[in-house]
Formats: C-alpha cells, sequence, structure tokens
C-alpha cells in the first residue's frame, strides 16, 4: 500500500484506453489499495488507475466519506438532467473550467472477488463517476469543454511547471 504519484496531462497513459481487469489476484489488490490510499490525500475525490501510471479499468473515489472502488467500472445510467459544474483534475492541477455533466450518474462494475458492484449518486459523487470513467476511456475532462474553455485550458496547461512532465 503507498501513496502513489500522479500522472500529469501530456502523459500518454492518460489518452489511453484502460485495459479490463482479467485477474484478481495479489496485484490487483496491490493496485486498489494504492487507489485507496492515494485518494485519500485532502481534495481529492476520485482517482483512476492511469492518473498513476496503470492502464488498467479501475478507479476509486473518496465523497463525503464515501470511501471505495470500481473494477472494469461502465456507466450504465446518467440523469437526463444535466448541470454546468467547476470540474478540475488531478491530473491538471490548479486547473478547473465549467463542465456539463448529468446531475445523476450510475456504474456498475465488480470489486476483487469479481462480484458486481453498482455505485449510484447525484452531485459531486455523479461528477466523479462519470469523470473517473472518461479516464478509463482515455479522456479528460478539457475533452467536453466547449471550444473556448478548451482553448484557455490548453493555454494554462502549456504555462504550468507540470505540464509535459512525468
Amino acid at each position: 500500500m503507498a501513496k502513489r504519484d500522479i500522472r500529469y496531462f501530456g502523459d500518454p497513459v492518460l489518452k489511453s484506453p484502460a485495459d479490463p481487469i482479467t485477474t484478481f489476484d495479489d496485484s490487483t489488490r496491490a493496485l486498489v489499495d494504492d487507489l485507496l490510499d492515494t485518494v485519500q490525500a485532502p481534495g481529492r475525490a476520485g482517482l483512476a488507475a492511469p492518473q498513476i501510471g496503470v492502464g488498467a479499468r479501475a478507479f476509486s473515489y473518496n465523497v463525503d466519506g464515501d470511501l471505495g472502488y470500481v473494477l472494469n467500472p461502465e456507466i450504465v445510467e446518467v440523469s437526463d438532467e444535466k448541470h454546468e459544474v467547476m470540474e478540475g483534475c488531478l491530473s491538471l492541477p490548479g486547473l478547473s473550467f465549467p463542465t456539463v455533466r448529468a446531475v445523476r450518474a450510475t456504474v456498475k462494475g465488480v470489486d476483487l472477488r469479481n462480484e458486481p458492484v453498482i455505485v449510484s449518486g447525484e452531485g459531486l459523487m455523479a461528477q466523479c463517476l462519470q469523470h473517473e470513467v472518461d479516464h478509463l476511456d482515455g479522456y479528460l475532462y478539457i475533452d467536453r469543454l466547449d471550444s473556448e474553455h478548451r482553448r484557455q485550458a490548453l493555454r494554462q496547461a502549456r504555462s504550468q511547471d507540470w505540464f509535459w512532465s512525468r
């Protein structure tokens, strides 16, 4: 178990779809432990495996005291109702932009025993679920921004010390 370093925008692992988890062994347990340890730092709501350099379909969450993880998650339901929220990302530290997200979301996946897991939520939890599954599909929240905000985000990212660093 360890708190892992975060990969930043520009690292190719963040733009590659994550591979499904097919073995549920000690290495998978170690990944989950690292995801849970790393997401517990102050100000963190979610963390996808690619953000710590692992191209596996797994994420952890820490929202309003609810700490957990999902392996092989897929979004199975989102509300028709959308809202614009200020969103940031550990892989783009210091930046946040208005992002349109569904108000409610449900993710289905499995746990370390390959047993079904369903996580649903509204507000911040729904935002977290959508954000982390986006990471696993090879997308960052800036990919969802309107063109003007995306230009601003890219301009600001390029000026940061962490840009393209590993």
